[in-house]
């Protein structure tokens, strides 16, 4: 009987030997991949859950305010590209009546004929009419050349206007284009801190909500000393603003409660934070710029021992997040999504510097 030998298995090369080595490596991709299925998430405590959506909602905030300020520049852009458009076309219309009123005088001469002075007045019955109006075409003449002159100038001006014009439009889309990638780190964090939140329980989210992402935990039994004394000197009543229209924008802020925070929203209905105090000092006729790190140098700059009503009060070593104080520790703002403005401690975040918008009016 003839022995059974295994056939010799020649190695593999050229353009085998490469399909050979990508399965390999594709299987040994989907066997790693496989063995991460099944396995969940790992498991966070409701805490350290709070701790991240804490931070990332910071952060959240954070792209906010530039996107607020980019969408601010945009904004500007599209008026001063919208300006320049409007004196480009009434400047292509002027040029056009200058341009056609040349042509006209243009047109005449030629229907009269360019006879030479010295032969008109020997062909003219009247020498001395001739003369005179000689001396006028000649003064024509010197208003066509300053005609020409003008029509070369508005030329010169119109092409100035459209060069201006393109440089603000590359501004727009640069801009438009940093518009669009910070809405998508904003809405990136949120859906983030989203994911995150849907791990709590009813009650834990609940908590979390109602604290508007405080530093006080998410029991009701860790309510920090800060929140405490901030309960307590709230049932002391109001605090008077030093002038009347520091009183309009409290009294705007406090209209505001319970209103929900939009990203990148000024009001009427919704809020962020630097919305808030924006629409707050709108609302007693002071302006205000549009982000927390533009708004902390509006006005006086006060330290925390000489907080009055109006002052507006800002957090986080970024300049990331602002409030409008209303005495007693405690100021109104719009916390971040999920959480409506409200009434907090100014103790309950990082305290990073506080301006007074008007002084003592």
């Amino acid at each position: 009987m003839a022995a059974h030998r295994k056939p010799r298995q020649r190695p593999l090369t050229g353009p085998a030997a490469r399909t050979a080595a990508t399965l390999t490596l594709a299987g040994a991709a989907s066997a790693t991949a496989f063995q991460g299925v099944g396995h969940a998430a790992p498991h966070l405590t409701p805490a350290q859950v709070k701790t991240q959506v804490d931070k990332l909602y910071q952060e959240a905030e954070t792209a906010t305010e530039k996107y607020d300020g980019a969408k601010e520049k945009t904004a500007a852009s599209e008026k001063s590209l919208r300006s320049l458009r409007d004196q480009a076309a009434r400047r292509t219309e002027q040029l056009n009546t200058a341009r056609s009123a040349l042509g006209s005088t243009a047109s005449a001469q030629y229907r009269d004929g360019a006879i030479d002075p010295s032969l008109q007045v020997f062909l003219s019955s009247d020498p001395a009419q001739y003369l005179d109006r000689a001396a006028y075409v000649e003064r024509v003449g010197d208003r066509q050349a300053a005609e020409v002159t003008g029509v070369r100038r508005q030329i010169g001006q119109l092409a100035q206007l459209h060069s201006e014009a393109d440089s603000a439009l590359s501004r727009l889309r640069t801009q438009q284009a940093g518009l669009k990638k910070q809405k998508t780190t904003v809405q990136s964090k949120i859906r983030a801190a989203e994911a995150l939140l849907s791990r709590l329980s009813a009650p834990e989210r609940s908590q979390y909500e109602s604290q508007g992402g405080s530093q006080d935990g998410l029991r009701g039994a860790d309510r920090s000393a800060a929140t405490q004394a901030a309960d307590r000197s709230a049932a002391r009543g109001p605090v008077t603003a030093p002038g009347s229209r520091a009183a309009r924008a409290v009294a705007f802020a406090y209209s505001a409660l319970g209103k929900p925070y939009v990203w990148g929203a000024t009001g009427p209905s919704s809020f962020d934070c630097s919305g808030l105090t924006q629409a707050a000092y709108r609302a007693a006729g002071v302006s205000l710029p549009r982000t927390t790190y533009t708004q902390i140098n509006s006005g006086q700059r006060v330290s925390r021992s000489e907080l009055a009503p109006g002052d507006l009060v800002f957090f986080y070593s970024g300049i990331s997040h602002v409030g409008i104080y209303v005495g007693h520790g405690q100021m109104i703002h719009a916390p971040h999504p999920g959480a409506p403005v409200r009434l907090a401690p100014v103790g309950q975040m990082p305290f990073a510097g506080a301006t007074r918008p008007v002084a003592g009016t």
